[in-house]
């Protein structure tokens, strides 16, 4: 073991050490110009956001542990309001809000957290993470200097605070909460609320500091933030940003690693390498904290997903996928990012950075002070450059950074990948158990002893108070002639509406992300004497984000207009309504499958509007992530065992363009910049926890609102379809080789290495290996006019039955194919 890396295995061992002494006698935890100081020592911090009602208990160790080791310090949650206190003063920290045990199995796994508790959150959750309640509380207005909303805030922000209190699990009292947030992203709507805005932010932050937590407190996107507030930055890119004071350090909350999805949505994605281009510079020019936003996205289950329209799956295109998977090349390549960073450490908090231009869209900043320093090398523009430093030659691909640790050798280049792609596929499994589907018709209209009748059209919210996301306009109409040629004109403020006449369905309609309103013209017959219109509002998910997001309405608020075949139109808007809300079937617990009603004949119905379907099913083998493919259904909502799996929508399709088969990571990213999927379902795999299972007897229960084919169904499993690495010989050596003596890492060179994804799993073929130009992507390689015609077998000997492989990628490996060609090596593989 070389001198470094003695260094290094003992450093770390101290970092161990440290972390436990700290949780046995607590820490002192501060800040200066340059970076958080914990214990007199300032610190280079990598955080992860992980929300844990996002996934469940028994996956909080696992997703811990592998943000551990891909180089993660810090994990960063927000506390979810709705969740914790569902109902006034009577409080849930059970299960998937488990909060205090969360944040225990962060400090087990040797991880530091960020509490963010808002106590508004945003993060696509159902009403930014506010309790409806609120809402109904006389004179509030949330988010703004109000008396009765400060109240609540205070009392719920004071509540979590004195539960960490009490589990002593801040830092000054030996626990792993370095850092809280109050409010949320303010700065991007307090224009809004005027001159009060600056009344309620100094309001909070004084609130927050009286709370006497021990550890600092942050605002993200608050430029304002009164001190000793540290203001942090959120975005795609913060290396620009500059805190509010000389004596804050640059901190950056929320680095989005993709984004979310919408339901009629293409999938969003980003490159590996411009989030990495993102950190480099963030830590080249200053930056010593920086959290991704998400680590692990997971799973909106039941109706936590906000939007409106945001999906079930919350995957964000993390390191860790929806199921807790690692998304690689993403998560092999961000851990040496980490890894080279860190060797930069004591170079990046003993001095402050200096840049300078080394031309058009290039630029060098030095770390130096005393024997230490770490330089970063940076390309901005979207052509490969070469340039001198000190009096060194570097190449530098275009949107790159290279990290040099000692100022003079090349770690780490963001746009070059030494980690291995994995190209997941899932396979299908019919649905087994011990009964076959059964059914219950959902009556429309009104069926409830609760319903009631009020003049004029309602607000659904309102209404609802958010206790479903249905609810029943009905109305009897007279009519004097029989026969069609009649329309009713509805107008919604969203989301889904369905049109019912005398019991049939005349006609639906959806807004979407963009537009959440619904506008609806349906052509109708009615009979001569009595009629009856139903009108089924539907929301999905309420608004989480924007200035007075919480006044945002929903349903049915008209006009409705009945325009008869003689040409006269009668507006019954403020006709007397009957309202129902919630479906019969939601009142009477179809969801956890007890009821005695269920219908089982041969003859089950497909295709038809409100119906519910159960039947019981036995879970496939195996311990890994399980999905259900809701291939041949319409929309609704899905229960496990009486726990709710979220909205499924396999019928909401995304626009036919704006996809690429490739996305040029060079150049700024944006949320519309990196689309898949265009053309097909948004989301048809809905994750299963196998917690909620048992091995057999389960029971499924789908409430199908538009109508759909139950049978069609089918159970989906992760599995890895090929395993593909490329390295060329202008790659920096593996980072965990990197050492400062250039003799020394001309001799190590660029490495491909392979791992099975999976414990017991061993390479069992290859199925591509080129050295030479191979041309593709992982799937797709092809030989180049240079290929070595040996590489295939070097390849296999080296790697077919082994879990992991390292190849050397050289000319001495493979022998010259081509000469002064720039070559690089190509394999595909896979593992059983």
């Amino acid at each position: 073991m070389k001198r470094r890396e003695i260094l290094a295995a003992a450093a770390c061992f101290v970092v161990a050490v440290a972390a436990a002494a700290t949780t046995a006698l607590g820490a002192n935890v501060s800040y200066d110009h340059r970076a958080l100081v914990i214990d007199g020592k300032r610190r280079v911090l990598i955080s992860g956001s992980i929300h844990y009602p996002r996934s469940t208990p028994d996956m909080w160790p696992d997703l811990l542990q592998k943000s551990k080791d891909g180089g993660v310090d810090v994990i960063e949650t927000y506390v979810f309001w709705s969740g914790h206190e569902p109902v006034q003063n009577q409080y849930n920290f059970e299960g998937r809000y488990d909060l205090v045990q969360f944040i225990k199995l962060a400090a087990k796994a040797g991880l530091y957290v960020h509490l963010r508790i808002g106590p508004y959150v945003c993060a696509e959750w159902n009403y930014g993470g506010f309790p409806l309640w609120l809402h109904f509380i006389p004179g509030i207005q949330l988010r703004t200097d109000n008396e009765p909303y400060k109240a609540e805030m205070k009392r719920f922000t004071a509540k979590i605070v004195d539960l960490m209190k009490k589990e002593k699990l801040y830092a000054s009292q030996g626990g792993p909460i370095i850092l809280s947030q109050i409010e949320n992203e303010y700065g991007n709507v307090d224009s809004a609320y005027g001159p009060a805005a600056k009344t309620y932010i100094n309001w909070a932050a004084k609130m927050a500091v009286s709370l006497n937590t021990g550890v600092p407190w942050v605002m993200c996107q608050q430029k304002d933030a009164p001190d000793p507030i540290i203001n942090t930055c959120n975005g795609f890119y913060c290396d620009q940003f500059t805190p509010n004071s000389n004596n804050k350090p640059k901190m950056w909350t929320e680095n989005w690693s993709g984004w979310f999805l919408s339901f009629g949505g293409a999938v969003p994605y980003r490159p590996v390498e411009d989030l990495a281009f993102a950190v480099g510079r963030f830590f080249q020019l200053g930056g010593t904290f920086q959290n991704y936003y998400m680590y692990h996205g997971g799973t909106n289950f039941g109706r936590t997903s906000g939007g409106p329209f945001i999906s079930t799956s919350y995957d964000y295109d993390a390191p860790l996928d929806e199921y807790g998977q690692l998304r690689q090349p993403k998560w092999g390549h961000l851990k040496d990012l980490h890894k080279a960073i860190k060797l930069c450490e004591d170079a990046l908090l003993a001095t402050d950075p200096a840049t300078t231009s080394l031309g058009s869209n290039v630029e060098a900043t030095t770390y130096k002070s005393g024997s230490v320093c770490a330089a970063f090398l940076a390309n901005t523009g979207t052509s490969d450059k070469t340039v001198t430093f000190s009096g060194n030659s570097y190449k530098l691909p275009a949107w790159s950074v290279s990290i040099l640790p000692d100022c003079k050798t090349v770690a780490f280049n963001t746009a070059k990948i030494n980690a291995v792609t994995v190209v997941p596929s899932f396979t299908r499994e019919a649905i087994d158990g011990d009964s076959d589907w059964s059914w219950i018709d959902e009556p429309v209209g009104i069926t409830k002893d609760d319903a009631f009748t009020k003049p004029g059209l309602q607000d659904q919210i309102n209404t609802t108070s958010d206790q479903s996301d249905y609810l029943w306009y009905s109305l009897r109409y007279i009519n004097s002639e029989d026969g069609a040629g009649s329309q009713i004109d509805v107008e919604s403020l969203g989301h889904v509406l369905h049109t019912f006449v005398n019991g049939k369905l005349s006609g639906s309609a959806t807004g979407n992300s963009n537009n959440a309103k619904v506008s609806e013209d349906v052509p109708v017959t009615l009979v001569a004497g009595k009629n009856t219109i139903d009108l089924l509002s539907v929301t999905v998910g309420l608004q989480n984000y924007g200035a007075f997001f919480d006044l945002k309405g929903a349903g049915i608020t008209g006009p409705v207009v009945l325009k008869l075949k003689n040409g006269s139109a009668i507006d019954l808007s403020s006709q007397k309504w009957t309202y129902q809300v919630g479906l019969k079937g939601e009142g009477l617990g179809l969801s956890s499958g007890d009821s005695a009603q269920w219908v089982s004949q041969s003859s089950l119905p497909t295709m038809k509007p409100l119906v519910w379907y159960k039947r019981s099913f036995n879970t496939p083998g195996g311990d890994g992530p399980l999905a259900i493919d809701f291939t041949g259904m319409g929309k609704g909502e899905a229960w496990v065992n009486g726990q709710s799996i979220g909205r499924y929508w396999p019928t909401n399709i995304a626009p036919s363009s704006g996809c690429t088969d490739s996305c040029d990571y060079r150049g700024s990213y944006g949320a519309n910049k990196c689309l898949k999927n265009c053309g097909k379902p948004s989301q048809t795999l809905y994750h299963v926890p196998r917690s909620w299972l048992k091995s057999t007897g389960n029971t499924l229960v789908l409430f199908e609102e538009n109508g759909g084919d139950p049978t069609k169904i089918a159970f989906a499993t992760p599995q890895v379809g090929s395993l593909c690495a490329q390295v060329s010989e202008t790659h920096p050596s593996p980072v965990h080789k990197w050492s400062s003596d250039l003799r020394a890492q001309t001799k190590s060179g660029p490495v491909l290495s392979l791992s099975c994804p999976h414990p017991n799993q061993v390479i069992s073929s290859i199925k591509y290996a080129s050295y030479g130009t191979p041309q593709g992507t992982c799937g797709s390689f092809n030989n180049g006019q240079c290929h070595s015609q040996n590489t295939l077998s070097i390849v296999q000997k080296a790697c077919i039955g082994s879990k992991n492989c390292s190849i050397k990628v050289s000319n001495s490996t493979f022998g010259e194919p081509c000469g002064l060609v720039r070559k690089s090596l190509a394999v595909e593989a896979s593992c059983t």
